[in-house]
């Protein structure tokens, strides 16, 4: 798994920011072309996604939607970013990163001079030390903290950090080596510490850096009131489904700049005159449009009106799109899985405080519902039809072109949940328990034909085996995450292919991808082990390890690794290859061109 994680409303996540933040993110207009010029950018292009824009904070639980991620892509800059071959790049004209020690693993970061927002004011100190304090968690409490979507592992080894006097350089000191430095320190999509010191009711990001610097460390502190205004809007103050009237709430300081935004229908994208990096466009505007529907997504595409198609894949989908001419078609397996998850603590079926703290009476009840779980008719129905020789996917951790996937399913339990339900054995179980007919909601998109698939196969499953289950289909499925409103969910994560921290950020107690208030204290123990650990082949271990005890707990099942589809106008430039992280064809913006014909 990767740095982050991402959600994935219509194929499967995230792993919830990599716009290059999160290592795991949940997923689920017509294009004026024209010929390019050498006098500048020109021409616009069109890209069909399935899901809808919420939100100019993508690092935020709330707004790790793989969407937010891939607007913030073309509108914010970052040290480093990754390509289409999972390799990390950096963007030294945004700035550099140096390790100055490795005994203690020391780097300083040093944005370029000239480098600003598309207000005017410098991306300076303020903006890294406030990208630090989320990444990091240091002043998270019990009471108050960033929301942030991603794990805090990796900078929670880090001191408070070292200012430069340049006003725009920071240093980071480990207290251990950490496998993931180099991706878990980011500024993408980061909204600008200006901003937030304003709505905060701060006099200026001075002031910010001056309430950081006087602030203790998180744990049994007491959050001031001051901090707690400034996560709080961090926390919120940048979702809309709109363009906002204030244009502080959607600054840039990346290529493009937000310039209109349609509810639940499109993200309009112009030039920003106010970058200076290297990754200057080719076009003069770029359109997202939300079309959810397969079909209408391909007709899109045949009658000109998009340059580029991602929808749900499925074998009617890539037929249709094979058949366009003038069109080329790019296809492969996402780093993304579909999931069924298991909600331990919102006083449901599976939690054991619905049994006076019962845990085994709770987790009999779980594995009853597991049992039910028909996993080859939901991968023939969604999968197979696109993908013959596709199989189950049978770790938590790994897919199966990683390496340690077959080991792990060899010793991680997954033999007990085969493709064909057990319905006699889940029926024992729910006896043993002394558990009648308990009611299960499942919360997932009713507007993804795939995820109907998964719910609907599902629900007739474990009916059989006297479960009642509650149809808990929501548009609004990834704002619910983690209210403890459902008992059951259905969706995706996919990832950005970078890392280890993806793990803990789903799997740890305190992960910021932890939505069904999972704990194991020895998954703990192993994750934070595992972002300490240089050695790829003891990484691999150790996510051996915690996938064993996932699977232990009866914490959910992986259903199937996501294929995917893109398909690209021949007029457009840029997109060549099948992406599989979660920034699709998002990563390289500055290389899109299109033109007449």
């Amino acid at each position: 798994m990767s740095a982050v994680a991402a959600l994935v409303g219509a194929s499967a996540l995230a792993l919830a920011a990599c716009s290059n933040s999160p290592a795991n993110t949940p997923s689920d207009s017509a294009s004026g072309s024209s010929s390019s010029s050498s006098s500048g950018p020109t021409g616009t292009v069109t890209v069909a996604e399935v899901n809808t824009f919420f939100s100019f904070n993508p690092n935020t639980s709330n707004g790790n939607v793989d969407i937010n991620s891939k607007i913030s892509l073309a509108t914010s800059s970052n040290f480093w970013y990754i390509d289409d071959k999972l390799k990390v790049q950096k963007d030294t004209s945004f700035g550099t990163y140096t390790v100055d020690s490795e005994d203690p693993l020391t780097v300083t970061y040093t944005i370029n001079d000239g480098v600003v927002w598309s207000d005017g004011k410098p991306v300076d100190n303020s903006d890294l030390l406030l990208a630090w304090a989320v990444e990091s968690g240091y002043f998270n409490t019990k009471d108050h903290s960033f929301d942030y979507a991603g794990d805090t592992g990796t900078l929670g080894l880090t001191s408070f950090p070292k200012l430069g006097d340049d006003g725009r350089s920071i240093t980071l000191t480990y207290s251990k080596p950490a496998a993931d430095w180099e991706v878990s320190y980011s500024l993408q999509g980061m909204p600008p510490a200006h901003v937030v010191a304003e709505k905060a009711g701060l006099a200026d990001s001075a002031a910010l850096v001056d309430l950081m610097k006087g602030e203790p460390a998180g744990s049994d502190n007491k959050t001031s009131d001051q901090m707690a205004k400034v996560m709080d809007f961090w926390n919120t103050g940048f979702d809309s489904t709109t363009l906002p009237s204030d244009p502080s709430l959607y600054l840039s300081d990346g290529p493009f700049i937000v310039s209109d935004v349609q509810e639940n229908q499109s993200v309009t994208m112009t030039v920003n005159d106010k970058y200076v990096g290297d990754h200057q466009p080719k076009v003069s505007e770029i359109i997202m449009r939300s079309i959810a529907d397969s079909t209408s997504q391909v007709q899109a595409l045949q009658n000109g009106e998009i340059d580029v198609a991602a929808p749900q894949s499925s074998a009617d989908t890539l037929q249709a799109l094979q058949g366009l001419t003038g069109v080329n078609v790019y296809t492969g397996y996402q780093l993304a899985y579909d999931h069924i998850d298991l909600t331990f603590n919102n006083g449901g079926p599976f939690d054991p405080a619905t049994y006076g703290g019962d845990a085994k009476k709770a987790a009999l009840v779980r594995e009853a519902f597991l049992k039910t779980v028909p996993r080859q008719a939901i991968l023939q129905a969604v999968v197979i039809p696109q993908k013959p020789d596709a199989e189950i996917l049978n770790s938590q951790i790994f897919v199966p072109a990683q390496d340690g996937y077959a080991e792990s399913v060899k010793n991680n339990g997954s033999d007990a949940f085969p493709g064909e339900p057990d319905i006699e054995g889940a029926k024992k179980l729910l006896q043993e328990a002394g558990v009648t007919s308990p009611t299960v909601s499942i919360l997932y998109k009713p507007s993804n034909p795939n995820r109907v698939d998964d719910f609907t196969l599902i629900s007739q499953s474990a009916t059989k085996a006297g479960f009642k289950i509650k149809d808990d289909g929501d548009e609004k499925w990834g704002s619910r995450l983690g209210d403890g409103s459902y008992d059951s969910t259905i969706f995706g994560w996919i990832n950005s292919g970078v890392g280890v921290s993806g793990v803990p950020q789903i799997f740890s107690t305190d992960g910021g991808g932890n939505f069904n208030g999972y704990s194991n204290s020895k998954v703990d123990s192993l994750a934070s082990e595992l972002l300490v650990t240089l050695d790829q082949s003891k990484q691999v271990s150790l996510e051996q390890q915690i996938d064993a005890l996932v699977w232990g707990d009866y914490y959910g099942l992986p259903l199937y690794q996501s294929p995917g589809v893109v398909a690209v106008a021949d007029r457009m430039k840029g997109v060549d290859t099948f992406n599989s992280n979660q920034n699709g064809v998002w990563w390289n913006t500055w290389d899109w061109s299109v033109s007449n014909g």
